[in-house]
Protein backbone atom coordinates (compact mmCIF):
# COMPACT_ATOMS: atom_id res chain seq x y z
CA UNK A 1 0.00 0.00 0.00
CA UNK A 2 1.71 3.48 -1.15
CA UNK A 3 1.81 6.09 1.98
CA UNK A 4 0.07 9.31 1.73
CA UNK A 5 1.84 12.21 1.29
CA UNK A 6 1.45 13.62 5.09
CA UNK A 7 2.67 9.67 6.37
CA UNK A 8 6.08 10.06 4.39
CA UNK A 9 7.85 10.63 6.88
CA UNK A 10 7.26 11.62 11.22
CA UNK A 11 4.18 13.39 11.86
CA UNK A 12 4.58 16.80 13.19
CA UNK A 13 4.77 16.98 17.37
CA UNK A 14 1.07 18.62 17.81
CA UNK A 15 1.65 21.52 20.22
CA UNK A 16 -1.36 23.08 22.67
CA UNK A 17 -1.33 24.95 25.39
CA UNK A 18 -1.38 22.40 27.90
CA UNK A 19 -0.44 19.46 26.12
CA UNK A 20 1.84 18.36 23.12
CA UNK A 21 1.66 15.21 21.27
CA UNK A 22 4.81 13.33 19.38
CA UNK A 23 5.31 10.29 18.10
CA UNK A 24 7.88 8.11 20.20
CA UNK A 25 11.35 7.74 20.33
CA UNK A 26 14.00 5.63 21.86
CA UNK A 27 14.80 7.54 24.56
CA UNK A 28 11.35 8.03 26.16
CA UNK A 29 11.81 4.24 27.05
CA UNK A 30 12.46 5.04 30.89
CA UNK A 31 9.77 7.32 31.26
CA UNK A 32 7.60 5.28 29.83
CA UNK A 33 8.29 2.07 31.38
CA UNK A 34 8.14 3.84 34.72
CA UNK A 35 4.97 5.42 34.09
CA UNK A 36 3.17 2.22 33.16
CA UNK A 37 4.75 0.30 35.66
CA UNK A 38 3.41 2.35 39.07
CA UNK A 39 0.05 2.97 36.83
CA UNK A 40 -0.95 -0.83 36.21
CA UNK A 41 -3.43 -1.53 38.61
CA UNK A 42 -5.06 1.54 37.04
CA UNK A 43 -4.74 0.17 33.56
CA UNK A 44 -5.03 -3.41 33.84
CA UNK A 45 -9.17 -3.60 33.62
CA UNK A 46 -9.73 -1.41 30.17
CA UNK A 47 -6.97 -2.76 28.19
CA UNK A 48 -5.72 -6.13 26.71
CA UNK A 49 -3.84 -8.58 29.14
CA UNK A 50 -0.25 -7.06 29.58
CA UNK A 51 2.26 -9.40 28.29
CA UNK A 52 5.17 -11.06 30.83
CA UNK A 53 7.52 -8.97 29.21
CA UNK A 54 5.51 -5.92 28.35
CA UNK A 55 7.64 -3.38 30.26
CA UNK A 56 11.02 -5.00 28.99
CA UNK A 57 13.26 -3.11 26.48
CA UNK A 58 12.90 -5.70 23.94
CA UNK A 59 8.63 -5.57 24.25
CA UNK A 60 9.54 -1.52 23.86
CA UNK A 61 11.90 -1.88 20.78
CA UNK A 62 9.08 -3.82 19.14
CA UNK A 63 6.56 -1.71 19.92
CA UNK A 64 8.34 1.48 18.33
CA UNK A 65 9.27 -0.29 15.35
CA UNK A 66 5.07 -1.02 15.00
CA UNK A 67 4.08 2.28 15.53
CA UNK A 68 6.85 3.46 12.87
CA UNK A 69 6.01 0.83 10.45
CA UNK A 70 2.11 1.70 11.09
CA UNK A 71 2.65 4.91 10.13
CA UNK A 72 4.43 4.48 7.11
CA UNK A 73 1.72 2.11 6.10
CA UNK A 74 -0.61 5.36 6.66
CA UNK A 75 -3.12 2.85 9.08
CA UNK A 76 -2.17 4.71 12.41
CA UNK A 77 -0.39 7.57 14.06
CA UNK A 78 0.69 6.82 17.72
CA UNK A 79 1.60 9.95 20.16
CA UNK A 80 2.80 10.06 23.49
CA UNK A 81 0.85 13.30 25.55
CA UNK A 82 3.69 15.19 27.46
CA UNK A 83 2.56 18.07 29.42
CA UNK A 84 3.52 21.09 27.78
CA UNK A 85 4.87 23.35 30.38
CA UNK A 86 7.54 20.45 32.15
CA UNK A 87 8.06 18.13 29.41
CA UNK A 88 6.39 15.27 31.44
CA UNK A 89 5.36 11.94 30.37
CA UNK A 90 1.26 12.06 30.68
CA UNK A 91 0.26 9.08 28.65
CA UNK A 92 -0.39 8.45 24.58
CA UNK A 93 -3.09 8.51 22.17
CA UNK A 94 -2.95 6.50 18.89
CA UNK A 95 -5.87 7.33 15.98
CA UNK A 96 -5.60 3.76 14.39
CA UNK A 97 -7.63 1.90 11.77
CA UNK A 98 -7.34 4.81 9.34
CA UNK A 99 -9.59 4.72 6.54
CA UNK A 100 -9.67 7.45 3.23
CA UNK A 101 -11.93 6.23 0.38
CA UNK A 102 -15.10 6.25 0.87
CA UNK A 103 -14.98 6.27 4.57
CA UNK A 104 -12.33 8.89 6.04
CA UNK A 105 -11.92 7.70 9.30
CA UNK A 106 -10.28 6.56 12.25
CA UNK A 107 -10.53 4.71 15.41
CA UNK A 108 -8.65 6.27 18.49
CA UNK A 109 -7.42 4.55 22.09
CA UNK A 110 -5.82 5.83 24.87
CA UNK A 111 -4.46 5.78 28.39
CA UNK A 112 -3.11 7.95 30.80
CA UNK A 113 -1.19 7.21 33.73
CA UNK A 114 -2.50 7.14 37.24
CA UNK A 115 -1.00 10.19 38.77
CA UNK A 116 -2.28 12.43 35.64
CA UNK A 117 -5.57 11.29 35.29
CA UNK A 118 -8.59 13.69 35.89
CA UNK A 119 -6.79 16.68 35.18
CA UNK A 120 -8.24 17.47 31.88
CA UNK A 121 -5.25 16.41 29.88
CA UNK A 122 -6.53 14.01 28.18
CA UNK A 123 -9.34 15.97 26.57
CA UNK A 124 -7.22 18.35 25.72
CA UNK A 125 -4.91 15.67 23.91
CA UNK A 126 -8.03 14.53 22.06
CA UNK A 127 -8.90 18.23 21.00
CA UNK A 128 -5.51 18.20 19.23
CA UNK A 129 -5.56 15.14 17.82
CA UNK A 130 -9.11 16.03 16.40
CA UNK A 131 -8.20 19.05 15.17
CA UNK A 132 -4.78 17.31 13.15
CA UNK A 133 -6.99 14.29 12.01
CA UNK A 134 -10.03 17.03 10.60
CA UNK A 135 -7.97 19.67 9.31
CA UNK A 136 -4.77 18.48 8.08
CA UNK A 137 -5.40 14.31 7.24
CA UNK A 138 -9.05 15.38 6.11
CA UNK A 139 -10.75 12.54 8.30
CA UNK A 140 -14.65 12.56 8.29
CA UNK A 141 -15.29 10.74 11.41
CA UNK A 142 -13.24 9.47 14.52
CA UNK A 143 -14.47 6.51 16.95
CA UNK A 144 -13.62 5.44 20.28
CA UNK A 145 -15.19 2.21 22.23
CA UNK A 146 -15.57 2.28 26.10
CA UNK A 147 -16.22 -0.50 28.56
CA UNK A 148 -19.54 0.88 29.58
CA UNK A 149 -17.99 0.26 33.22
CA UNK A 150 -15.10 2.89 32.33
CA UNK A 151 -16.88 5.82 33.81
CA UNK A 152 -13.61 8.17 33.33
CA UNK A 153 -13.66 7.11 29.60
CA UNK A 154 -17.30 8.04 29.38
CA UNK A 155 -16.39 11.65 31.18
CA UNK A 156 -13.06 12.67 28.80
CA UNK A 157 -14.93 11.56 25.54
CA UNK A 158 -18.34 13.23 26.02
CA UNK A 159 -15.92 16.62 27.27
CA UNK A 160 -13.94 15.92 24.12
CA UNK A 161 -17.22 16.42 22.08
CA UNK A 162 -17.74 12.53 21.26
CA UNK A 163 -21.47 11.23 21.24
CA UNK A 164 -22.51 7.89 22.28
CA UNK A 165 -24.03 6.06 18.82
CA UNK A 166 -24.41 2.53 20.32
CA UNK A 167 -23.68 -0.42 22.19
CA UNK A 168 -20.81 -3.20 20.17
CA UNK A 169 -21.71 -6.47 22.10
CA UNK A 170 -18.76 -8.02 22.45
CA UNK A 171 -16.19 -6.08 21.10
CA UNK A 172 -12.40 -6.43 22.61
CA UNK A 173 -11.09 -8.77 24.60
CA UNK A 174 -9.72 -6.87 27.68
CA UNK A 175 -8.11 -7.89 30.58
CA UNK A 176 -8.33 -11.49 29.64
CA UNK A 177 -12.27 -11.36 29.01
CA UNK A 178 -14.55 -10.44 25.89
CA UNK A 179 -15.96 -7.22 26.54
CA UNK A 180 -19.06 -4.79 25.56
CA UNK A 181 -17.85 -1.65 24.62
CA UNK A 182 -19.98 1.90 23.77
CA UNK A 183 -19.56 3.18 20.36
CA UNK A 184 -18.62 6.75 20.29
CA UNK A 185 -18.14 9.13 17.69
CA UNK A 186 -16.78 12.62 16.46
CA UNK A 187 -17.76 13.68 12.76
CA UNK A 188 -15.86 16.75 11.34
CA UNK A 189 -19.37 18.83 11.32
CA UNK A 190 -20.30 18.62 14.62
CA UNK A 191 -16.78 19.93 15.47
CA UNK A 192 -17.22 23.06 12.94
CA UNK A 193 -20.80 23.28 14.50
CA UNK A 194 -19.61 23.46 18.09
CA UNK A 195 -16.59 26.00 17.51
CA UNK A 196 -19.09 28.23 15.62
CA UNK A 197 -21.19 28.55 18.39
CA UNK A 198 -18.43 29.39 20.75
Amino acid sequence: MLALPFFRRDPPALKGGRVTLRMPVSGDYREWAKLRGESRTFLEPWEPTWAPDELEKSAWRYRLRRYHEDFHRGTAIAYFIFETKSGKLLGGVTLGNIRHGVAKSGHIGYWIGERHAGKGFMVDALDLLARHAFETMRLHRIEAACIPGNKRSIRVLEKAGFTREGLLRSYLKINGGWQDHYLYALIADDRRDARAKD
